[in-house]
């Protein structure tokens, strides 16, 4: 994900911190009145610039790494983040720092005011890059809680599974890896909605890989609640073809997931050896995936970025995506392991309305729309900071929501641009949920920022383990009121 090693929030449900609303209402309830109170929590800015049409929403600081608490300093680089209700009052965030190798947990009192942090799990841990994660909620897919933390940049890297109230169970350098969830150069791994296949857990996986197998999408089915014994699948079309621009807007392509015999006894590489015999779609580096919310139906639809890489080594051919695509999966309602695949967005397109992309990362699918999050690659050639879009499920209409603001001409630009001044693209966003139904606001939505260029020597191996102890960069959560869902 991140585009200075690339090599290689949902976030979670509406009601519990994941990008969803419950889908299982069957009784009112009387609205518990919420406590909360949006303010600034952090003297480190908001990083946003809000753009036509979104200039009402408002925008806090959460949390910052230049908020010090006892015994604990937020990490870098802000990606994948959970929120859930604290049974014992108050609120949880988890967040991945992605370069830290570490996962934060904050916990909240009932105002919203952060009052203490922890690392549930540091660099030794962690052991690689966490990207996205999702908090896992019964409410939501039907067995936790659980927060898992998704590792990439390495074809071995996996999935860690962490008790959000038991944080302190294990040492925070014990790893947490699911082996039945394979191991891969991972993006998220999204359990659906547990009413979208009952007595089924079905979770789609995304790869960040850029090389000769390129990204996949791949798919565990289980019974609900089973990590350990469930099948694991791969992505690819009825007809064979891998080649990702092979697929243009405005078709619909016949797919199925292929089963991944044995994989319980595979290293990631063997795991990679099968993409081309089971014919797996080779897209250019599969980013964050998300579902539709609103209904067991919904949770078919099933939507992720593709980052897109360079056209040059493995993409020589332009056989992927440059410039990043938003795709969308309908799923059979009977039999998760079939149905449509279609893009939706396409950077290349330079004359379709995503022909500004700058290679789409993190996502967030509400009942009506879906977020695409740029992430630049670095290629050079960038036009602009990173935007946040808005897509229109209904319409397919695609409007420009935020961009990142770098603070190049305030008063602490030296600050945030620590060695010169940082160069379009080089920030990004990490994850965005929607948490409306977790705190009682609506339209409430959590957002990680990833300021790449701010960097500290006081932020130097703030996460207390051993890998990345001279890792110093910055990052921030920023809370947003008023964004639709």
């Amino acid at each position: 994900m991140n585009k200075f090693t690339k090599l290689s929030l949902l976030s979670a449900a509406v009601c519990f911190g994941v990008t969803a609303c419950k889908n299982d209402d069957t009784k009112k309830e009387t609205p518990e009145i919420s406590k909360v109170v949006l303010k600034n929590h952090s003297t480190t800015p908001v990083f946003l610039k809000k753009l036509s049409g979104f200039e009402k929403i408002e925008a806090y600081t959460l949390i910052s790494s230049a908020d010090e608490f006892t015994n604990y300093r937020f990490g870098g680089s802000a990606d994948g983040v959970g929120m859930i209700k604290n049974p014992n009052g108050g609120y949880v965030m988890f967040v991945n720092n992605e370069d830290n190798y570490a996962v934060s947990r904050v916990e909240f009192d009932e105002t919203l005011k952060p009052v203490k942090g922890s690392y549930a799990l540091n660099s030794d841990g962690g052991q690689w890059r966490l990207c996205s994660g999702t908090m896992v909620t019964p409410e939501e897919h039907g067995f936790g809680p659980y927060y898992f933390s998704v590792g990439e940049s390495n074809v071995e890297a996996m999935t860690h599974k962490i008790d959000p109230f038991q944080s302190t169970v294990l040492p925070n350098s014990t790893s947490r890896g699911i082996p039945a969830l394979g191991h891969w150069s991972g993006e998220n791994s999204v359990p659906l909605n547990k009413n979208a296949y009952p007595g089924k857990t079905v979770i789609v996986m995304g790869e960040d890989a850029s090389d000769a197998t390129g990204g996949q999408v791949a798919m565990y089915v289980a019974n609900t609640g089973d990590l350990t014994s469930g099948s694991l699948y791969m992505l690819k079309r009825v007809d064979g073809v891998q080649k990702e621009t092979d697929m243009t807007v405005g078709k619909q392509y016949d797919v199925e997931f292929a089963k991944i015999d044995n994989h319980l006894n595979l290293t990631g590489a063997q795991i990679q050896e099968l993409v081309n015999p089971l014919k797996a779609i080779k897209f250019g580096r599969v980013e964050d995936v998300d579902y539709r919310k609103g209904s067991a139906a919904n949770a078919h639809e099933v939507y992720f970025n593709v980052t897109g890489q360079d056209a040059s080594g493995d993409n020589a051919d332009h056989s992927r995506t440059v410039w990043g695509r938003v795709y969308k999966i309908t799923l059979d309602a009977s039999n998760p392991l079939k149905g449509k695949l279609e893009v939706i967005l396409d950077g290349d397109d330079k004359t379709g309305p995503a022909k500004e992309f700058q290679n789409p990362d993190n996502i967030c699918v509400t009942q009506n729309y879906v977020y695409v999050q740029e992430d630049s690659n670095g290629y050079g050639t960038e036009t602009h900071d990173a935007y946040i879009y808005q897509y229109n499920i209904a319409t397919k209409e695609l409007k420009k929501v935020f961009e990142l603001d770098h603070h190049r001409t305030a008063p602490d630009a030296a600050t945030y641009n620590v060695n010169g001044l940082s160069k379009f693209g080089d920030w990004e966003y990490g994850g965005l949920i929607d948490v409306s139904d977790v705190i009682g606001i609506p339209d409430s939505f959590v957002l990680c920022i990833q300021p790449h260029t701010w960097k500290d020597d006081k932020f130097a191996g703030v996460d207390g383990g051993s890998k990345r102890k001279t890792e110093k960069q910055g990052s921030e959560v920023v809370i947003l009121k008023g964004l639709p869902r």
